[in-house]
């Protein structure tokens, strides 16, 4: 089968259009045939860093984590599925696992969901990744109906499926962003935006909760903001982060009795732990899309699969509106 190769990791490193063995499938995994697949930040990241990082698979590698695609052929031991069904996951592109810029991959059962039949395959493809990461941020910090509820970076991958999720529970969405387009597709989704270069901590507080603080903070900036969202929330309130690589003060924390919940979604790929969790928050999700309550955001250009380098240089350029998808 035909794939594109990591040959060695770096700053420079490019895909190469190889030529491999079509993988066997297995008990408890399906053989897919790949019709698409999407580009995030920490594809980016193995590419560049490689090892350096702990979840990156050994070089010659294949990339990629989230696909749309069907299944070719059905492993023992799986049940749900059959030859022809449309679906998508994250199940590869870390460790030893596979990645999904190549015509094949085989992937374990737990971590795909059948394809919701309202999204073609380039709009699924886009979604695994940030989907499931937006719903356990929500669902860890015990989203509620009535609750205000703020994601911080609201037009990002991440954030724009959140604020989707947090409408469909039922909460009050407040999202930040700094610029015009993000701002703009923050109120197109049924989120109150706030320009955080032009409004203080404090002041959007004081605006939207008198005071108080939001019941629950998603953070899909990490790093120093981290501090802007325990000053946002309020007393014994629940953050969620993506991004907490970082050294910082959790005195604030301490002192409004804050619950922080670090949300690492590969963790089940990588160390083979409760999959089947996957599965299950895609399938949700499913239903959540074909009920009519989410949409993913598509940038708008096409790639094919041997313009992955230029994907990946697309969404590094800041230029990107939208999830970026490579089509086979």
């Amino acid at each position: 089968m035909k794939a594109m190769l990591i040959k060695e990791y770096g700053e420079n490193a490019t895909f190469e259009v190889s030529e491999v063995a079509k993988p066997e499938v297995k008990s408890g995994h399906v053989l897919i045939k790949i019709e698409a697949s999407s580009v995030n930040t920490v594809d980016t990241m193995i590419r560049k860093m490689g090892t350096d990082l702990p979840l990156s698979p050994k070089a010659p590698a294949i990339l990629g984590m989230d696909f749309a695609g069907t299944i070719e052929s059905v492993g023992d031991d799986v049940q749900g599925y059959s030859v022809g069904d449309e679906v998508y996951g994250c199940a590869g592109g870390v460790s030893d696992l596979q990645g999904t810029l190549a015509e094949y991959m085989v992937a374990d059962t737990k971590l795909i969901a059948h394809k919701p039949k309202n999204l073609s395959m380039r709009e699924a493809a886009a979604l695994p990744l940030v989907a499931i990461t937006a719903y356990e941020g929500l669902t860890r910090a015990n989203i509620q109906k009535g609750q205000k509820v703020l994601i911080q970076g609201g037009s990002g991958g991440v954030g724009h499926i959140a604020i989707q999720l947090a409408n469909h529970f039922g909460a009050e969405v407040y999202a930040t962003e700094g610029d015009d387009k993000g701002i703009a597709l923050i109120r197109e989704l049924n989120g109150t935006a706030i320009n955080y270069k032009n409004e203080k901590v404090e002041n959007y507080v004081e605006a939207y909760t008198n005071g108080a603080g939001f019941d629950v903070v998603f953070d899909t900036v990490g790093g120093a903001n981290l501090t802007n969202s325990f000053q946002a929330a309020t007393l014994n309130g629940q953050v969620s982060t993506t991004v907490s690589l970082c050294e910082l003060d959790l005195s604030p924390a301490h002192f409004k009795g804050l619950s922080l919940h670090v949300v690492f979604m590969l963790i089940p790929m990588l160390h083979n732990f409760k999959r089947e969790q996957h599965g299950n928050i895609l399938n949700k999700i499913t239903q959540i899309i074909e009920a009519g309550n989410l949409k993913p955001v598509v940038d708008e250009h096409h790639f094919s699969l041997e313009e992955v380098g230029k994907a990946h240089n697309h969404l590094e350029s800041g230029k990107a509106i939208g999830k970026v998808v490579v089509e086979n």
